[in-house]
């Protein structure tokens, strides 16, 4: 498996549930496996956070731990789907970000086909506070989505499915079809691909 390319898998799922976190970057790696692809998931770290450490402290050494991850990485998958706000987990877009600041390459999926201003619920394109709210039909802000397509990757959204009207309700964030479409355009441009 060292020789296979690495790639890193983004997303909020680190904040899930042990069981179904465990469930889903176990699909995930063995979807990537078949297309002679290594997946490394922030949590692989197993870091020991002594009780007694200060939270700052530990904050900083997962950090440095995932991002010694991403630079042994040659690409990251990003779960761009909204998480706690309209936008995806800030600490994902960061890692896109550092993994594209790298010359490295980036594919995203969302579970939310909605693009970013309707999410927002704008009509006029303002805000509450009459800030504008950019309207290009990206997935998210233009950063995210630009920097993914720049990177020589793509942002795959599941049409027909948004996390609109879901309340308290947790929306799903993993579909295997969406994935794999990302796994594909992985192993097509790092060269794996059967």
């Amino acid at each position: 498996m060292s020789d296979m390319p690495k790639v890193y898998l983004a997303g909020p799922e680190v904040f899930f549930p042990a069981p179904l976190h465990k469930t889903i970057v176990a699909r995930k790696k063995a979807m990537l496996t078949s297309y002679g692809l290594a997946g490394a998931d922030p949590l692989d770290n197993a870091l020991e956070l002594p009780e007694d450490e200060a939270g700052p402290a530990q904050a900083n050494r997962i950090y440095q731990a995932n991002r010694k991850l991403m630079d042994d990485c040659q690409a990251i998958i990003a779960n761009l789907t909204p998480f706690r706000s309209i936008s995806a987990d800030p600490g994902t877009v960061f890692e896109v970000g550092y993994m594209v600041g790298q010359g490295k390459l980036a594919v995203g999926f969302t579970l939310d086909e909605r693009d970013y201003r309707r999410r927002s619920g704008s009509r006029d394109g303002f805000d509450a506070n009459g800030h504008s709210i950019e309207d290009f039909g990206l997935s998210d802000n233009l950063m995210i989505d630009c920097s993914i397509q720049a990177s020589g990757g793509a942002l795959f959204r599941l049409a027909g499915f948004s996390t609109e009207g879901n309340g308290d309700t947790a929306p799903a964030f993993f579909d295997e079809e969406l994935f794999q479409r990302c796994a594909e355009a992985v192993a097509e441009v790092l060269g794996t691909h059967n």
